[in-house]
């Protein structure tokens, strides 16, 4: 739709172009009489509108190369077409001012209807033009919000993927809600577990130093380990022994000092 429009503006830019040289020749009076026209009087005031009508045609001209340009100057070149034909169709037709002869009448009703359909259909194209561009306009506007909220929310998980990589395993923010209190008794995965001794209950310190056991050293301390668990097992028994004699009733000897 708008190359169609570009096209009217073309269309009107050489009309334009057209009436303002016929003005701006109004000192002319051999052409006026050879083409059977009413110079204008005086003379000054047809050359000034001769210079406008130029201007007007080459900023028509402009516009249809320049799209931003396209659509408000076909509106203000549309209603000056359209109004300049029903003025010509009123002096001419209803006034019958000034008196032409039966061709020239003819001549001058059909360009007021060519100004007037022109310059009517110039302001429908223009006004259908810019509302294509608004609604054009705002569907970018809403596609280009789409894209940064997807970008948006794409950066955002990007960015929470990152901190779980970099997050240790089991560790989680203080307070939030994925924080993890170990049971007691319990290691969370990727801790390190310490040894716990039999005899007391608590973990024992492991010598991360310490050299590595040869068989000799580990024949050694079985043997100890022998001899500790002999030696516990005779203090066991012996306690075993005065608990039973003290039930039994036995005299003890006395105690001397």
């Amino acid at each position: 739709m708008k190359p169609l429009l570009r096209a009217v503006l073309i269309i009107d830019a050489l009309i334009l172009l057209a009436s303002g040289l016929l003005f701006l020749l109004t000192p002319w009076k051999s052409l006026y009489d050879a083409l059977q026209l009413s110079q204008t009087d005086p003379v000054l005031v047809g050359q000034g509108f001769g210079i406008a009508l130029i201007g007007l045609a080459w900023l028509a001209l402009h516009a249809s190369i320049d799209g931003a340009m396209t659509a408000t100057v076909a509106k203000v070149v549309g209603h000056v077409n359209w109004l300049t034909g029903v003025l010509m169709l009123i002096w001419l037709v209803g006034l019958h001012t000034p008196s032409l002869s039966g061709l020239d009448q003819l001549v001058a009703v059909a360009t007021g209807a060519v100004l007037l359909v022109v310059g009517l259909g110039g302001v429908r194209l223009a006004s259908a033009v810019r509302r294509r561009d608004r609604l054009a306009g705002t569907a970018a506007a809403e596609r280009a919000g789409r894209v940064a909220a997807r970008d948006t929310a794409n950066e955002a998980r990007k960015a929470e993927r990152e901190r779980d990589a970099a997050r240790p395993d089991g560790v989680y923010p203080a307070g939030g809600s994925h924080a993890v209190e170990p049971m007691p008794g319990t290691t969370l995965p990727g801790s390190a577990v310490s040894p716990v001794s039999p005899a007391t209950g608590h973990p024992v310190e492991s010598d991360l130093t310490a050299p590595p056991r040869t068989s000799a050293t580990r024949s050694r301390e079985d043997a100890l380990a022998r001899e500790r668990a002999a030696a516990a097992d005779e203090e066991a028994a012996a306690r075993e022994r005065a608990a039973a004699e003290g039930k039994s009733g036995t005299p003890r000897p006395p105690f001397h000092g």
